[in-house]
């Protein structure tokens, strides 16, 4: 994944991994912390309370769709494409289909100005519904010398004071929406390490340790979250 674009999006840490920190010492042998804490490798991911694949994939995930929702922000005068491409087009009258505008249209930023060029004659007036109609405040205009029936174009206002705080509160709001999200992932695997010390199928150390363990887990993914949105609003703020 491109680490930066040229079109607004923020600057984008890498995504989020992380290994339980006994799995392997150099070598790629198991340590014998490793062994110690979970002898029974044969044990299903249900019943192993050091099996952390589905908080880390939950998190990695919560991640990857804040860079997502922080790309689609105008950074510092300039204007993202995918936010247009992106919005939902009603190809045909009385349908309840949509289609994304990319599907039906081209979008090319020039500068200041935006190109939306228009597949078929009939998409023309569904394209420009869905432009005006969103949350964009932009107004499509035809094509001032008529050469090119098929072509609405954008003019891109420059950010002002109040935009740019608007901006940067989009920026936090997304940001907590993923915390929340990393929260609802330690829940779930709370909640599993709590099945297993009421079926007493496990050890009460090995539930000890395993919690501490999460516990890291969650605050690298925080961390990580914390990261991601302070570097976005490093590159919002600025320009």
């Amino acid at each position: 994944m491109p680490r930066t674009s040229v079109y607004g999006r923020v600057p984008l840490q890498r995504s989020f991994s992380t290994s339980p920190r006994w799995q392997k010492k150099s070598g790629g042998k198991p340590s014998q912390e490793a062994k110690q804490a979970n002898p029974k490798s044969s044990i299903s991911a249900e019943e192993d309370p050091y099996d952390f694949t589905t908080l880390e994939a939950d998190i990695a995930s919560s991640i990857e769709r804040l860079k997502t929702d922080l790309s689609k922000l105008r950074a510092g005068g300039r204007f993202n494409p995918e936010v247009i491409e992106n919005l939902r087009v009603q190809p045909q009258k009385g349908s309840n289909q949509t289609v994304k505008l990319s599907d039906v249209a081209q979008v090319i930023p020039k500068g200041r100005t935006v190109q939306v060029i228009v597949g078929e004659s009939d998409h023309l007036k569904p394209v420009s519904t869905a432009i005006s109609s969103s949350t964009l405040s932009l107004t499509p205009q035809p094509d001032p010398t008529g050469s090119n029936p098929l072509l609405l174009l954008l003019s891109i206002p420059p950010p002002t004071a109040d935009s740019r705080r608007a901006t940067l509160a989009e920026a936090t709001k997304a940001g907590e929406k993923a915390s929340t999200a990393v929260r609802d992932a330690r829940g779930k695997q709370q909640k599993k390490l709590r099945a297993l010390q009421l079926a007493k199928s496990v050890r009460p150390d090995d539930l000890k340790k395993a919690g501490g363990l999460m516990e890291k887990v969650v605050e690298k993914g925080a961390a990580e979250v914390k990261r991601v949105v302070d570097g976005a609003r490093k590159v919002l703020d600025s320009g």
